[in-house]
């Protein structure tokens, strides 16, 4: 389902080929060109092809980076108008936890996009795409009458040698509108070791294998006192479930494992302010962002991955104890939702659904804030929606013969796979694949057809080769 490859990688044997031969017909004119030159033209751009391409395959994760985690910390900042994205600070620390299979590939777009490749040979070794707080901010009337900055951090495998780091943000229509490239090199002595003493204490949930052999989902603790720490584990305990209740990750349980981190805070509960309420917390997570009730997010970043480099993360749910409704996830950043509410169990799942899976919401209303996030004449990047400008990379294939498109949701019985029109947000011009689905709404069991065939899509891309 996903690219293995960027023949781009190709294009400078293509060039010296065309170069070899149009240097040969100024020599000889059409007409004297021989076969016998015609083949050894072939021969050699065959040859440069095939040297190439080994020297790709020759290229593994021990050869070309460390067993250790570089984490970059970027500030993305501008308007409705504008986008930036400077380097704020690079860290590293012992052992990789992320993937070390199909390292220069990347599921899904995204909103962002980090490229890294080896300065000697320009070789791209590691992607790693994103979606940030940033991006949806931008589309708030907030955006349009003043500029923010807001922290994002992502980890790539420690490279051996120096390395020619890009990140580029893209807009709605997947073109980039801002980017920023840096280096990396192992003798930079402003890359800061972190610090791995006095850390929060951890317990392991589920253990599937070792790090580098499955997925590792970090959970965090805000706004649990120090008395709460038992009362985090069980909560943490009941996201686990409700996550591994639901397919596919019930049937992949083996390729994860789940970490509970209890972090500390000073108060229990977290912000809610309109409600007037500010607590002092791990993370500072709040409700109202964008001044929407039930948003629940945090702009610490930085602080969220410092205060987890003691064990092997890749993926992030921060827990917050509070009973109010609410939650967030963001593609590649972290899921974020309460504990006290009755509605926690299917909430958290909700939410990595977007943090882990990508996966984008399939609800709508009519004039909703939000309904404008996903031009018509583009096809969305999330696995779960669809413009029909590409629909044959979506779902298509699940549909069963006869089946109308689009799909009428009073039918949404006789046709469990469908193309329903609503979903990421905008009640028309948008199609989702079915009527009753996890990204939906919190009632239905489960995850529909075709999410749960992009989540195991997905968990492929992790730990497969």
């Amino acid at each position: 389902m996903f690219p293995k490859k960027n023949l781009l990688h190709l294009q400078p044997c293509f060039l010296l080929f065309r170069f070899v031969l149009w240097n040969n017909l100024e020599v000889v004119s059409k007409n004297q060109l021989t076969v016998n030159m015609i083949r050894k033209l072939l021969l050699l751009s065959a040859f440069v092809v095939f040297y190439r391409m080994a020297g790709m395959a020759d290229v593994s994760f021990e050869k070309v980076f460390c067993d250790s985690t570089l984490r970059l910390d970027y500030i993305a900042a501008g308007n409705s108008k504008e986008s930036h994205v400077f380097l704020d600070r690079m860290h590293k620390f012992g052992g990789w936890a992320g993937r070390r299979c199909n390292l220069d590939s990347i599921p899904y777009v995204g909103n962002g996009i980090v490229t890294v490749a080896d300065s000697l040979s320009g070789d791209t070794i590691y992607r790693h795409s994103f979606s940030t707080l940033f991006r949806e901010w931008q589309s708030t009337p907030e955006a349009a009458v003043t500029s923010k900055s807001f922290q994002n951090t992502f980890l790539i495998p420690l490279p051996r040698r120096t390395a020619r780091i890009t990140i580029e943000l893209l807009d709605a229509r997947h073109d980039a509108v801002a980017s920023n490239t840096h280096f990396y090199s192992p003798d930079d002595i402003l890359v800061k070791e972190s610090d791995t003493r006095g850390k929060s204490e951890y317990r392991y949930l589920r253990k599937s294998g070792n790090a580098e052999d499955v997925i590792d989902v970090a959970i965090l603790a805000d706004g649990y006192n120090a008395s709460q720490t038992e009362a985090f584990y069980r909560d943490a305990e009941k996201a686990v479930t409700a996550i591994l209740s639901h397919e596919p990750f019930k049937d992949r349980e083996s390729c994860f494992n789940f970490v509970a981190v209890a972090t500390v805070s000073e108060d229990d509960g977290v912000s809610v302010p309109r409600r007037k309420e500010w607590k002092k917390t791990s993370f500072g997570s709040n409700f109202d962002t964008f001044y929407s009730d039930r948003y629940l997010t945090t702009g610490n970043v930085s602080d969220i991955h410092e205060s987890v480099s003691h064990v092997p993360y890749e993926h992030i749910i921060i827990l917050a104890n509070c009973d109010v409704y609410g939650g967030g996830g963001i593609y590649n950043s972290y899921t974020l939702t309460t504990t006290g509410h009755d509605n926690f169990a299917p909430v958290v799942v909700h939410e990595f659904g977007h943090s882990f899976g990508g996966l984008a919401d399939e609800y709508f209303y009519e004039g909703d804030v939000m309904e404008d996030s996903y031009p018509f004449d583009v096809e969305p990047w999330e696995p779960n929606i669809t413009t029909l400008v590409d629909f044959d990379s979506k779902w298509k294939s699940l549909l069963e013969e006869g089946t109308p498109v689009p799909t009428q949701r009073s039918e949404w019985q006789r046709y469990p796979v469908g193309v329903f029109e609503g979903g990421g947000y905008s009640f028309r011009g948008v199609y989702s694949p079915a009527d009753r689905c996890r990204m939906r709404d919190n009632e239905w069991h489960g995850f529909c057809p075709a999410c749960r065939r992009a989540l195991n899509s997905l968990i492929d891309f992790y730990v497969k080769e």
